[in-house]
C-alpha cells in the first residue's frame, strides 16, 4: 500500500485529472491528501474537489498552494481553460491551511511512509524544503513526472525542455539537487503513451459519469492544442505506485541548466550507479493504457 500526496496543477491538461481519478480507484493507494500548484490555484483545487466527487472512492482533503514560480520572475502560464465544462466558480474561498504547510505537516509526521507525487512545477515542493530541510530525508520518495534527458530510445524526437520545468526551473533545481530519493517519470517515457481521439471514444463507451466527464476533458484539450492526440503525461508518474515494472529506468544525477529567459530549464542527466534519481527511460504502453482503462474507465 503507497500513501501519497499528489501535487498537481490540474486543470488545463485533461491528464491531472485521469491521474487523480486512477489514484482514487486503486486500492494499492491511499490518497493522504491533494495539493494545488501553480496559476489560479483555487480553481484547480475546486476541480480536484469535482473529480474526486465523480470517482466514488472516498475523498481526500485538498489544500491551495503557491500561485507564481519561486523567485517571481516569470508570467504564469495560464490557459483560460482551466475548469471548462466542470461548473467551477472562483468564489476565492481560501482553506484552512496552506499546501506548503500540509506537505511538511504529513511527512514529517509519518517518516519513510508518505510519497510525493509530483505533477506540475514544483514551486510547492522547492518551498516545503526551503521551510523544513529534513523533509527530504523523512519523504519516502519523489515520483515526478517532469523533465527529459533524451537518452531513452525516442529521444531523437523529444523536445529539450518539458513543461513542468520551465514554468519555474529554480524549483526543480532545488528539488532535483536536495537529495532526495526521485524517480523521474519525464517526456523520455510520458510521450510514448499517446491516445488518440478514437482512443478516447472507446474509454468513453462505459458511459459512467466519470468516464464521460474526463473524455470530455480529454476531447477539450486536444480540441485547444488543435490536435488529434493527447499524451497521458501524468497518469504514467501515479501508475507507478502500483506496477514499477511498466517502466526501465537507469541511475543518475540531474542538473537543470537555466537563466531568466523564457523558456529555459534543461534538465540533463549525468549516468551515477550512486545518483539520487531513478530517470524513466522505457514504457510498456500497451500493459499501462490496459491498467488505466480497467482502472478508470470501465
Amino acid at each position: 500500500m503507497s500513501r501519497m500526496i499528489l501535487d498537481t496543477d490540474i486543470g488545463t491538461d485533461s491528464d491531472d485529472a485521469v491521474a487523480l481519478a486512477l489514484a482514487m480507484r486503486s486500492p494499492e493507494i491511499t490518497v493522504e491528501g491533494v495539493t494545488t500548484v501553480y496559476g489560479n490555484v483555487i480553481v484547480r483545487s475546486k476541480i480536484a474537489q469535482k473529480i474526486m466527487a465523480l470517482c466514488s472512492a472516498g475523498e481526500a482533503p485538498v489544500y491551495a498552494g503557491i500561485v507564481k514560480p519561486l523567485l517571481h520572475n516569470r508570467d504564469v502560464f495560464w490557459a483560460g481553460i482551466e475548469g471548462e465544462g466542470l461548473d467551477i466558480a472562483d468564489d476565492r474561498e481560501e482553506g484552512t491551511k496552506h499546501a506548503v504547510d500540509y506537505i511538511i505537516e504529513t511527512i514529517m509526521g509519518n517518516p519513510g511512509e508518505i510519497t510525493l507525487v509530483t505533477i506540475g512545477p514544483l514551486t510547492n515542493i522547492a518551498a516545503a524544503i526551503i521551510r523544513e530541510p529534513r523533509i527530504v530525508k523523512a519523504v519516502k520518495e519523489i515520483v515526478m513526472m517532469g523533465g527529459v534527458t533524451r537518452l531513452g530510445s525516442t529521444g531523437v524526437e523529444l523536445p529539450a525542455i518539458e513543461h513542468n520545468v520551465k514554468c519555474d526551473p529554480e524549483a526543480a533545481s532545488l528539488v532535483f539537487s536536495s537529495g532526495a530519493k526521485i524517480l523521474m517519470v519525464g517526456l523520455d517515457v510520458t510521450r510514448q503513451v499517446s491516445i488518440t481521439r478514437a482512443d478516447k471514444d472507446e474509454l468513453a463507451a462505459s458511459g459512467t459519469p466519470l468516464a464521460q466527464t474526463l473524455t470530455a476533458q480529454i476531447t477539450g484539450y486536444m480540441d485547444y492544442r488543435q490536435r488529434d492526440f493527447t499524451f497521458m503525461h501524468d497518469p504514467l508518474a501515479v501508475a507507478l505506485l502500483i506496477n514499477r515494472k511498466l517502466v526501465k529506468t537507469r541511475q543518475m544525477d540531474i542538473r537543470v541548466d537555466y537563466d531568466h529567459r523564457h523558456p529555459t530549464g534543461m534538465t540533463v542527466g549525468e549516468l551515477n550507479e550512486n545518483g539520487n534519481v531513478e530517470v524513466c527511460l522505457e514504457v510498456d504502453r500497451e500493459s499501462f493504457l490496459r491498467l488505466l482503462q480497467q482502472r478508470v474507465f470501465s
